[in-house]
């Protein structure tokens, strides 16, 4: 059996998993980031994407989650993030809108900030759709 890790995972708005992990992978600022047991204290910024875990004894697992951050310490991980979803708690059609609208806002040319806000939104929902893609359905 793999070695494991204890994880804290929790969305600002409900715990998204606490207990032993085998395997993470996120996306980061520099690009996807895996983490496994004995991994070096760190911390780094996560970026809205899709997030690959594997639990013990099961196959791995998938999620969409937007901005946030990882911190390792002394082999145990705590992740914090806007909001975590597992592929069968995403509407595909509210993704695909949210997506649109972003796109929307991007061409509209307003704020620096507005403009910023439309991306971060186009970003989640592609994660969104992308996540919900590999469970099923939508492939995009």
């Amino acid at each position: 059996m793999p070695a494991t890790f204890p994880v804290q995972f929790l969305a600002a708005d409900r715990p998204f998993y606490e207990g032993e992990c085998v395997s993470l992978v996120l996306p980061t600022i520099t690009g996807m980031y895996g983490i496994m047991a004995h991994h070096r204290n760190m911390i780094t910024a996560i970026i809205p994407g899709m997030m690959r875990y594997q639990l013990p004894g099961e196959p791995e697992q998938m999620a969409a989650v937007s901005a946030g951050l990882v911190k390792v310490e002394n082999g145990e991980v705590l992740i914090l993030v806007d909001s975590a979803e597992r592929p069968e708690e995403i509407d595909l059609n509210r993704a695909r809108r949210e997506a649109d609208a972003a796109k929307e806002a991007m061409l509209q040319k307003r704020s620096i900030q507005e403009y910023r806000m439309a991306q971060f939104t186009l970003a989640r929902a592609a994660a969104r759709m992308k996540v919900k893609g590999r469970h099923g359905g939508f492939q995009g």
